[in-house]
């Protein structure tokens, strides 16, 4: 196609053409040739290239492919967690290197029962964790998140268990400075108890057997707060079966600090419950001498609560009888001759001249008779000489409430009752 168009303007890098509808096209001056000047009018052809057309199209699919295959094939992978050992109180969790294609990395956290735990520092370098202060023979669950720039990624959940305190197949060893049959020895020990013993002070490792503090391994152990203790708390764990405390088992430590493991203990508190068991019989034992002892002692009169406001049954001469008696206290003799009978009140001898009292027969009483009652009351006294404070009370008590039967009531008394409501009533 030719096309003829006048210059109108020539600038140092663009010419100004303009068509003869009067248009405007700002062209290359390089293109134009060298006497061109406002005015001039050029002949320009306009062809199509098609050659060029297909290699453009060509080079924009290959490149195209490339990026689909470099960025939209190959993704970051999710993270693998798995469990690298684990004792009482604490776990350690690897994974594999973190694999983030052309996606840059962003963060990499880890999750423990569903909450976020923390975060990994330098995720690119750091390949292992440990989780201390859990509690003994409890299940957890850890999964890790990646989060990058092409999306985010989570790995498998992963669920492990802490160990018994009798299992002793976490504790992982590295020996320091130690004689070779010493270390031959430790390495026996821990084979019998499912330990294991490395040559490297790793993040797995529970503890650091030696009997000098120096060298790099040991230095290295000191930088990361691992227990450095001697042969003997292997052995000491091998002998008790469970996990003991490394307090009496450092470096220099005193050995009178060492705890007692759970077998030494039980059999320590098995001897303490022995013996305060054989004082607790020695102690019942004497009591019940005791007891024994004050059972041949004569007791003192023990009134019962109903008998102390009533005044007593048994009539004595010069005194009335009031109330009537019950059958407790007639059928009761065991209980009668225990105890013994308070005194007799004061005698009136002008109500014993007027008017004779009943006896337990219903018939009348002789002077005679009445002397013996006074008798056998004076050394019924004399019996009680004993205990006489405890026997000074209850004789108070009974003074208080007993009161004077005046004869009326006594001939009503006698009404009531028959001529041998008295007879198993001993005098």
């Amino acid at each position: 196609m030719l096309v003829s168009l006048t210059v109108g303007k020539v600038d140092a890098g663009v010419a100004v053409l303009l068509t003869q509808d009067n248009r405007l096209i700002e062209f290359p001056s390089v293109l134009l040739p060298n006497n061109i000047t406002s005015g001039s009018i050029v002949d320009i052809t306009v062809a199509r290239n098609h050659s060029a057309e297909e290699a453009s199209a060509t080079g924009f699919q290959s490149l195209q492919k490339r990026i689909l295959s470099t960025y939209g094939v190959k993704t970051p992978a999710p993270p693998i967690l798995r469990l690298r050992n684990a004792t009482q109180t604490s776990l350690v969790l690897e994974w594999e290197p973190i694999d983030l294609a052309t996606a840059s990395l962003k963060s990499l956290s880890l999750y423990r029962n569903g909450s976020k735990a923390g975060s990994i520092p330098r995720p690119l370098e750091t390949r292992s964790t440990k989780i201390s202060g859990l509690a003994i023979h409890t299940e957890y669950t850890f999964h890790l998140v990646l989060r990058t720039t092409a999306g985010t990624y989570q790995s498998e959940k992963l669920t492990c268990r802490t160990h018994k305190m009798t299992d002793l197949s976490g504790i992982t060893v590295t020996a320091g400075v130690l004689p070779e049959q010493q270390k031959e020895a430790l390495g026996a020990a821990l084979d019998r108890i499912g330990g294991k013993l490395i040559d490297t002070v790793r993040i797995d490792t529970t503890h650091f057997v030696c009997t000098e503090g120096r060298g790099p391994l040991w230095e290295k152990a000191v930088d990361m707060n691992i227990p450095v203790v001697t042969p003997e708390w292997v052995d000491a764990c091998e002998a008790e079966g469970t996990i003991v405390s490394v307090r009496g088992y450092y470096l220099n430590a005193d050995p009178k600090a060492r705890q007692l493991g759970p077998i030494h203990a039980s059999t320590q508190h098995q001897r303490t419950m022995s013996t305060m068991t054989a004082n607790t019989q020695s102690h019942i034992q004497s009591q019940s001498q005791n007891q024994s002892r004050l059972s041949l002692q004569p007791q003192p009169t023990r009134e019962r609560p109903e008998s102390i406001a009533e005044p007593p049954i048994t009539p004595f001469p010069g005194a009335g009888m009031s109330g009537q008696p019950r059958a407790e206290d007639s059928e009761g003799p065991s209980d009668d001759e225990d105890e013994v009978p308070p005194p007799p009140p004061p005698k009136d001898e002008s109500e014993d001249a007027e008017s004779p009292e009943p006896t337990t027969n219903g018939h009348v009483e002789q002077n005679g008779e009445a002397d013996v009652a006074e008798t056998a009351a004076s050394s019924e006294k004399e019996d009680k000489a004993d205990n006489e404070e405890k026997e000074d009370d209850a004789q108070e008590k009974v003074d208080e409430t007993k009161e004077e039967p005046s004869g009326d009531e006594v001939k009503k008394g006698k009404g009531k009752e028959g001529e041998g409501d008295f007879n198993e009533v001993p005098l």
